[in-house]
C-alpha cells in the first residue's frame, strides 16, 4: 500500500460481516488505512457463502473487501479477547456491526470501549439505532426497504418493489465511511473523540428526505410510475421506431422549448396551455406522454439520440446490468485493475476518487484467517519493543542525577 495515501498510517480494526460496515472499511482501506478484519473461527463473514460466482468467490466478498487482513477470533475465548484487546490499545477506529444488546453484553459498545480506550474512536452500524422502540429489532436491508417505505416508490402503480441492491446497507456505509473521516478529523484538530454510530434506518431516512418532505408538506404522496417521475415532465423511457428504448429528461421551460423545436418537430407544443409550465406538464403528463410517443415512434433510436444531444437535452440507453462491465466509460478510461485473491487474479474497479498521482495497488482480498500468524506476531513484537522501550526510559531516568 503506498505510505502516501490520505488515510495511511491509520489502524482500522472491525468486527464486520454482510455488507454496511465492510462498504466502509473497504473504502478506508483503498485510502491507505490498515484494516483488520475480525472473523468467527472457522467461517468468518457469512458474505464469503453469499455466492461462488468468481471462481468460487463469492461476488459480495470480492467487493467488500479488497485491502483487509482477516484473523479469526472467538471473542468469547478469553486469550482471544485479549488479542482483540491489544489490537484495539493500537487502533484509531473500531467498527462492528453486532446488535445493540449483544455489543452492550460483550463491552463492545461505544460507551464502554470509550472508557477503556480513551482516544479510540468507535462506531456502529445497527439496523434501527442504538435507542427507540425498534432498537433491538433484528434488520436486513429488504426489511429497511420495507420499514422507511421505500418500496412504496419503486415499482410501477400496480406493485410495490425492493431496490435491486442494497441500498440500505450501502446507505449506513457511506455514512459510516465519511463519519469516521470526519471524527479522525475532529481528533486531530481538538483532541475529542466522537463516537461513530450510524443505523440503517436513519441513513435510508435521510436519503427519502425529499419524497417525505413532499408528502408531509403536501398530504398526497408521490405515485409510483416506474420510469418516470413524480414532479418531472416528460422524464423516464419511450419507445423509438426500431423497437428500442431511450431515457429522457426535460427539466426546464427552456428545454421543453427546445425539445418541442429540434428533437419531436413540434414547435406547437412549447406554447400550448396544457404544456406550458412545468406544472402544467405534470398535471398532464398523459396526454404529453402519448403525443411524444407517437412522435418519437417514427423515428431509430439513433436519430433521437442525436436530435437530443444537439439540442442539448439529457438521455441515456436503458442499458442491462450485463451490459455494465464492458461499458466503454469504463472500459476506456481504465477503471478495471487487476487485483490478487485465494482464487487467483480477478478484476475489481477503482474507486470513485483517488488522489491524484497514486497507482492502482489495493492490496489483495484475504482469504479467511489469512493473517492470524502475522498479526498475532506483530503484537508480540509490538508489546517487545514497548518493553524495551520502557526499560531503556527507566534506566536513563536512574542514571540522571
Amino acid at each position: 500500500m503506498n505510505a502516501t495515501l490520505p488515510m495511511s498510517g491509520y489502524l482500522v480494526v472491525s468486527m464486520e460481516q454482510a455488507v454496511a460496515v465492510p462498504f466502509a472499511t473497504r473504502q478506508l482501506a483503498d485510502l491507505g488505512a490498515r484494516v483488520i478484519k475480525i472473523e468467527r473461527p472457522g467461517t468468518g463473514d457469512f458474505a464469503r457463502g453469499y455466492d461462488s460466482r468468481v471462481k468460487g468467490m463469492s461476488s459480495a466478498f470480492m467487493w467488500l473487501n479488497r485491502g483487509k487482513e482477516s484473523i479469526e477470533l472467538d471473542i468469547k475465548d478469553t486469550d482471544d479477547r485479549k488479542v482483540l484487546n491489544a489490537l484495539l490499545a493500537r487502533a484509531d477506529v473500531f467498527l462492528h456491526n453486532i446488535s445493540p444488546t449483544a455489543a452492550r453484553r460483550q463491552g463492545l459498545d461505544s460507551g464502554t470501549l470509550a472508557r477503556e480506550f480513551p482516544t479510540l474512536i468507535c462506531g456502529s452500524v445497527s439496523g434501527y439505532g442504538t435507542s427507540g422502540p425498534m432498537a433491538d429489532t433484528k434488520a436486513y436491508d429488504l426489511l429497511v426497504q420495507g420499514e422507511t417505505g421505500l418500496m412504496s416508490l419503486n415499482g410501477d402503480e400496480e406493485n410495490f418493489a425492493k431496490v435491486g441492491i442494497s441500498i440500505a446497507d450501502i446507505a449506513a456505509g457511506m455514512y459510516t465511511y465519511s463519519s469516521i473521516l470526519a471524527a479522525l478529523h475532529h481528533r486531530t484538530r481538538t483532541g475529542e473523540v466522537s463516537p461513530v454510530d450510524v443505523s440503517l434506518f436513519d441513513s435510508l431516512a435521510e436519503w427519502l428526505s425529499y419524497p417525505m418532505y413532499y408528502t408531509r408538506h403536501g398530504g398526497v404522496p408521490p405515485r409510483r410510475m416506474g420510469t418516470s417521475h413524480a414532479t418531472i415532465a416528460p422524464y423516464g423511457g419511450f419507445d423509438t421506431g426500431d423497437g428500442d428504448k431511450v431515457l429522457l429528461a426535460v427539466q426546464n421551460d427552456r428545454e421543453w422549448q427546445r425539445f418541442c423545436d429540434n428533437v419531436i418537430d413540434s414547435p406547437e407544443f412549447a406554447n400550448d396551455p396544457r404544456f406550458g409550465s412545468h406544472e402544467a406538464r405534470v398535471a398532464n403528463r398523459h396526454v404529453l406522454d402519448a403525443l411524444i410517443a407517437d412522435r418519437l415512434s417514427t423515428m431509430t433510436r439513433a436519430t433521437v439520440e442525436t436530435r437530443l444531444a444537439d439540442a442539448s437535452i439529457a438521455f441515456a440507453r436503458m442499458n442491462t446490468i450485463d451490459d455494465l462491465h464492458t461499458h466503454p466509460q469504463l472500459t476506456t478510461r481504465d477503471r478495471w485493475i487487476a487485483t490478487t485473491s485465494e482464487v487467483g487474479t480477478v478484476e475489481t474497479l477503482l474507486p470513485p476518487w483517488l488522489p491524484r498521482g497514486h497507482g492502482a495497488d489495493f492490496g489483495p482480498i484475504p482469504s479467511l484467517g489469512q493473517h492470524n500468524d502475522a498479526i498475532r506476531d506483530w503484537l508480540e513484537s509490538e508489546t517487545t519493543d514497548e518493553i524495551q522501550t520502557e526499560s531503556i526510559a527507566m534506566q536513563h531516568e536512574s542514571s540522571t542525577p
